[in-house]
């Protein structure tokens, strides 16, 4: 597609033109074919098959959950975007979430389209409208029609979808202001109405907006590191500041919450570029990145050699040794990339088989060696049910470290294996946890273990059978002998 006008050159970096669609919910009639991407059927099929064909994204470890895709015009990021469609093609999908920011107009909450379709050059992407409503009462989120009349993060992800899984519905969400409470309510209402559909989520976004080509590279570097990482937080205040990170941050970041609450999200970069490379000025850049969102393959025998797991052990005594003789945390450094991984832990300290003391971290917060630092003092000097160690104890404890995957909702009780599985219920401001050995060393059948797991809460017996308050995790679990 040639471009003529150098304004409607930077629409397509990043999208801003007013345009009447004249739409009312039903069939949404396409607004920037022509514009961002091919009008054409015939054209617009060889480009997008095109990009495909040539895209070699990098292979996950892992269930697919979402895309984060770049939304401008096709020229610009047209390859970008194939990479990950590219990963999710040939899956077997059935809806498409398309999650995209507003650019045209300011409302809160969100906007889901739950009736008719979205026509592209390439026909009509029926919106999965048993989805979409179940979405909207979840939620408590309606529509809003100004919110799609030109939004184009939408529209720009539909002649994707339509090439990469043909038969697939797709439920349009616009998101309004990106405030914590409207990011963690749709991650919230995803959770509870994706699971068991064949469905995969877009979060549509580019990255920074209109810097240097250097200070752009700089920026969006920065950002794609912490999406590595999945700093959650620290990308949350940057979006709720407004600072210039990502267009679509709170679609990715719902994206990213939404597949924490289904197990360990990762996030893996498939490509990443900037408008420069179609000819874009140097001094107007717009980034742009294709990223997998995907459930790690379980790894809940994390597989530690028997040194690795004696030097954590050390670690854990020696930091209880330390802190008790300097009332500080011991500094270490280490290289092992498992060492380095987040991952929650907990560290167990008994005497003479007697428990003495028990304290970690669910989430995986911070580095495992970290994790295991800080619980191990922790437990030793925070448990709340004993008094602090002392010094001279330290000989007569054992200590036991415990790795673990993070949470996934209890889908059903005959999934809970004793031995395998530990439990987390939270509900009404109270939460307990009971991890997977102690079922196995007090021989309760899995009755037993739930109703001590709501005991430990301070809940009734039955309290676990409220939907949505019951979670599951496996461990690796190693002590000194």
């Amino acid at each position: 597609m040639k471009m003529k006008l150098p304004a409607l050159a930077l629409v397509l970096l990043a999208g801003g033109l007013l345009v009447d669609s004249g739409l009312a919910q039903g069939i949404r009639k396409p607004v920037w074919a022509g514009q961002f991407y091919e009008a054409d059927p015939a054209r617009l099929s060889y480009l997008i098959d095109h990009y495909l064909e040539t895209a070699n994204p990098p292979a996950v470890n892992g269930q697919l959950i979402g895309l984060i895709s770049p939304h401008a015009g096709y020229v610009y990021a047209g390859q970008i975007a194939a990479s990950g469609y590219k990963l999710a093609k040939g899956l077997d999908i059935s809806t498409v979430v398309i999650i995209g920011p507003s650019h045209q107009t300011g409302f809160e909450g969100c906007s889901i389209y739950q009736n008719g379709g979205f026509e592209t050059p390439l026909g009509v992407a029926e919106v999965d409208s048993a989805l979409a409503g179940e979405l909207a009462k979840v939620s408590g989120y309606r529509f809003i029609p100004e919110a799609h009349r030109q939004e184009h993060s939408i529209e720009v992800q539909v002649p994707f979808i339509q090439r990469s899984f043909p038969q697939a519905k797709i439920v349009p969400v616009v998101m309004g202001y990106q405030t914590e409470d409207t990011i963690s309510r749709l991650a919230a209402a995803l959770a509870k109405t994706l699971p068991g559909r064949k469905a995969l989520v877009v979060a549509s976004t580019d990255l920074s907006h209109f810097l240097t080509r250097e200070a752009a590279g700089i920026q969006d570097g920065k950002t794609i590191e912490l999406l590595k990482s999945m700093e959650i937080k620290t990308l949350l205040r940057q979006i709720e500041r407004g600072e210039n990170v990502m267009c679509g941050g709170g679609p990715v970041l719902t994206l990213l919450l939404y597949t924490q609450k289904l197990g360990q999200a990762k996030v893996e970069i498939l490509k990443s570029g900037d408008s420069t490379s179609a000819g874009g000025p140097a001094d107007r850049v717009v980034g742009y990145l294709s990223a997998a969102v995907y459930l790690q393959a379980n790894r809940a025998a994390l597989a530690l050699s028997n040194n690795e797991q004696q030097e954590l052990l050390a670690l854990a005594r020696k930091s209880i040794e330390h802190y008790l003789a300097n009332r500080e945390f011991l500094t270490y450094e280490t290289s092992n990339p498992d060492f380095l991984e987040k991952r929650g832990a907990f560290v167990t300290l008994t005497e003479k088989g007697e428990l003495r003391g028990c304290i970690g971290f669910v989430d995986p917060v911070y580095p495992l060696f970290q994790a295991v630092i800080q619980a191990a003092v922790y437990a030793a000097v925070e448990d709340p049910r004993f008094s602090p160690v002392k010094p001279s104890e330290l000989n007569k404890l054992k200590i036991e470290i415990s790795i673990l995957t993070r949470p996934e909702p209890v889908q059903a009780i005959s999934d809970i294996r004793i031995g395998q599985h530990g439990l987390i219920i939270q509900q009404n401001g109270r939460s307990g946890l009971l991890l997977p050995q102690v079922a196995s060393e007090f021989g309760w059948d899995r009755e037993t273990f739930l109703k001590e797991v709501c005991r430990k809460a301070g809940l009734p017996d039955q309290a676990w059978k409220k939907s949505g308050s019951l979670f599951k995790f496996e461990a690796l679990v190693f002590g000194e002998k």
